[in-house]
């Protein structure tokens, strides 16, 4: 059961990240013409997490159990920001622009703290 909800944690991670990268083209429209440089967006993203998330203990399922630690992943993401976007502006080869690293943060940050919510309020009704 352990190895299973870790998962569903990972895989959930991994699409409120997608739902991110997507909402970004989208608000910019530019979803219909995206393409590939999706990838450049949604992979640093994945990267970033990665790098920074299992730090703050996002991964614990007793910590992710917990109310008052919902924080982490909230945190997690904001931390991660900065390597996300230095990540993109390698790929890309491109400026980073200040504003880029605070939106990224403060939306995937919102994302990824809902997503645990939900998480949250579905795993507390199944013990």
């Amino acid at each position: 059961m352990k190895n299973k909800r870790q998962l569903i944690l990972i895989c959930g991670d991994v699409v409120v990240f997608a739902l991110v990268t997507l909402f970004g083209f989208s608000t910019h429209n530019t979803l219909g013409t995206a393409g590939g440089r999706m990838l450049a967006t949604f992979i640093p993203l994945l990267a970033g997490w990665a790098l920074i998330a299992p730090f703050l203990g996002v991964y614990n399922l007793e910590r992710v159990a917990d109310a008052p630690q919902l924080w982490r992943p909230f945190w997690a993401m904001v931390l991660a920001a900065p390597m996300v976007a230095w990540l993109r502006g390698v790929w890309l080869g491109q400026v980073i622009l200040p504003v880029f690293v605070v939106v990224l943060g403060g939306v995937s940050a919102l994302a990824i703290l809902a997503w645990r919510v939900i998480f949250w309020l579905v795993a507390s009704r199944m013990k």
